[in-house]
């Protein structure tokens, strides 16, 4: 299946142009999902099975202060994409967020769930879900991604416990971390089933503070070269301030990937890949 992968030079999206085969990138300048006529002319000299829109604006604590340029991506992207693919009759797998939901739940989060997000990130993001829907889209969110080349949490983790002794980490907000690599290829497979649901939730298996988090990365990757972090301590939300809010709990229910028999790996495998391809001295 001809698939493109639109933000092929983001986290993910390089993650599943990499897969190889009939996998094609677009991604800025030549392909810009705010421009109708950009995105026309890659679905027609491309002519694809699949879109993977993995483009996106990203920057959650920016997005307070670039409210238009978060929406444009996020919801005024995602429609154009989303109507491009329905009038070719595409089909359409766009990545979305945890950030759609407000922190406030107990358990996983399902797909069903009412949409409550906390800052305009999360309300950019939630908009776009809504057109990608009525455009005939499926929707895929995800949480705290990390993958081979970064950025992510994980590489700012092991940079920081390089050069410090102690690092302060929150330890009340609750997710899954999710390795790109294993997204990618739930994506790819999601989209030759011959019928999909609106929405699904993938995050690698493992709910865990972004303490715990650190703690596992500063453990992994003090086997693969010297580290200067001796603690990592726990601290709350409000002792590292943000301009966005995020949610205090945000574990994805899996339950209807894994029905397709998409089971999620545990994130530390994917921990162990990213460090020793990222970190371990030769």
């Amino acid at each position: 299946m001809k698939t493109l992968v639109i933000g092929s030079r983001g986290q993910l999206g390089r993650t599943v142009a990499r897969r190889g085969g009939a996998i094609v990138g677009g991604d800025l300048p030549e392909l810009d999902i705010c421009d109708e006529a950009s995105v026309a002319r890659a679905l027609d000299r491309d002519q694809p099975a699949l879109v993977i829109n993995a483009a996106a604006y990203t920057a959650v604590d920016k997005a307070e202060s670039e409210r238009d340029r978060a929406f444009a991506a996020n919801r005024d992207g995602a429609g154009i994409v989303a109507n491009a693919c329905a009038q070719r009759r595409i089909r359409l797998l766009h990545v979305s967020t945890d950030y759609v939901f407000d922190g406030t739940a107990t358990q996983p989060y399902r797909e069903d769930d009412p949409l409550a997000p906390l800052g305009v990130y999360g309300e950019s993001k939630a908009e776009g879900e809504q057109v990608v829907h009525e455009a005939g889209g499926t929707v895929v969110r995800t949480s705290w991604l990390f993958a081979e080349g970064g950025p992510s949490f994980v590489h700012t983790m092991v940079r920081l416990a390089r050069e410090r002794e102690l690092l302060r980490v929150v330890a009340d907000q609750r997710g899954c971390p999710t390795y790109a690599g294993d997204l990618a290829d739930a994506l790819i497979e999601l989209g030759t089933r011959p019928k999909l649901a609106a929405t699904y939730h993938y995050c690698n298996s493992g709910a865990t503070t972004w303490h715990g988090f650190a703690r596992a990365i500063v453990e992994a990757v003090r086997g693969a070269g010297p580290v200067a972090c001796e603690r990592v301590e726990a601290i709350t939300t409000a002792d590292y301030p943000t301009p966005a809010k995020r949610p205090a709990y945000s574990v994805l229910d899996t339950t209807r990937i894994r029905s397709l028999g998409i089971e999620p790996p545990h994130w530390q495998l994917g921990l162990q890949r990213v460090i020793a391809h990222d970190f371990t001295e030769s």
